[in-house]
Parts: structure tokens; C-alpha cells; sequence
């Protein structure tokens, strides 16, 4: 499949710092955080197209699953980040063949309000996938409905943190137990997310 034609699947995720938001550390499942992670990568990327911004905790971690594959599928991932964060990069990052690198502004929220709108804006989804994650995953959360607003929105709430803040703030629209209690992330992205696109 040529890239052009592979679907888009965006993932927006992190892991918590406790010592910049206890709101979001406390409820973070990190065990749940990775291996949804990990499910996600394995199930999209021999497929499809992932494409995410470059937070340091889940960049090595979608590498690791590239590394997996013994076909070369390094089209079928896409990773965004910010110029701003350039000493901070993951050394995985140079393992990627596309990565983009938007313009540092100087001031931490405009530069990565410029990468999300890059990310989310000049490229179609066919869904969003939000797992664990802080303030910024929300923020993303908000800015891709914004911009994909037919694309399906799975906001794993069994990850903790922003992810089940999203799905308890717009509950009447998942309404979905599976997101919250099921831990079983390969049948579960299998059922609300591959069978869907395809």
C-alpha cells in the first residue's frame, strides 16, 4: 500500500509527572498506560499510518514496537515535535524516517499550540485514541474533535489520568464500559477501532 493511501490514526498519550499535576498522577495507570500503548502500536502500524507529538515517555516505546516487525513499515509512523523541546528529544527520535520538527516560538504553550495545530490540521484521521496523559492530552483531545470531527474519539479511561477526565466529562457520548474496566487492549482496539475502519 502506498503511503498516501494508508488511513491516519493519531495517538495522544503520556505518562504523569507527579510533581507537575497530582490531579493527573493519581489516577495514572502506568502498567495500563504502556501496554495500551504498546496494543495500539501493534495493531495500527502494520496497517496504517500513527502519527503522534513526541512526548518522551512514549516515543521509546512505539519504537520498541517498530523494532518488532521484520517488514520495513517505517512510512506507516509520523512523529511531531516541537523545535522547543530539542535538547529534550528522545534519543529514539533519530530512529523514525518521518519526523516532523515545528519552529520554536520561545514561549513553551504557543510552540506546542503550533505543533498541534500543525499535527491535527494538515493531516486526515480516521480516529484519535487519547491514553493516560496530562493537561496537554486534553488539549489535544479538544483540538482534534475541533478539526476531525467525523473521526472516532476513544478516550481510554482504564489508563487513568486525562483520558478518563475526558471520558467522564463527555460520558453521555462513550457511554461505553469496555473503555473503562477493559484491560484486554489488543481485542479491545480490534473492536472499537480496526473493525471500524476497515
Amino acid at each position: 500500500m502506498a503511503a498516501e493511501e494508508l488511513k491516519n490514526i493519531f495517538l495522544s498519550a503520556s505518562i504523569p509527572f507527579k510533581e507537575r499535576h497530582e490531579k493527573y498522577y493519581n489516577t495514572a495507570d502506568i502498567i495500563a498506560i504502556r501496554d495500551s500503548v504498546i496494543a495500539l502500536a501493534s495493531l495500527v502500524i502494520p496497517k496504517y499510518r500513527l502519527i503522534w507529538g513526541g512526548h518522551p515517555s512514549i516515543t521509546p516505546i512505539i519504537h520498541y514496537v517498530l523494532e518488532k516487525f521484520e517488514i520495513d513499515i517505517k512510512n506507516h509512523v509520523k512523529l511531531y515535535q516541537s523545535k522547543h523541546f530539542e535538547k529534550k528529544f528522545p534519543i529514539e527520535n533519530k530512529e523514525f524516517e518521518t519526523v516532523e520538527i515545528t519552529e520554536d516560538l520561545g514561549e513553551i504553550k504557543a510552540s506546542l499550540r503550533l505543533m498541534r495545530e500543525r499535527m491535527l490540521g494538515e493531516n486526515t484521521f480516521e480516529a484519535g485514541v487519547f491514553i493516560g496523559g496530562m493537561d496537554g492530552v486534553e488539549d489535544e483531545y479538544n483540538l482534534f474533535r475541533e478539526l476531525n470531527p467525523n473521526a472516532i474519539l476513544l478516550p481510554i479511561a482504564s489508563t487513568g489520568a486525562a483520558a478518563k477526565i475526558i471520558y467522564e466529562n463527555n460520558i453521555e457520548q462513550f457511554k461505553n464500559e469496555k473503555l473503562v474496566n477493559d484491560y484486554g487492549y489488543m481485542s479491545l482496539f480490534q473492536e472499537l477501532l480496526i473493525d471500524k475502519i476497515n
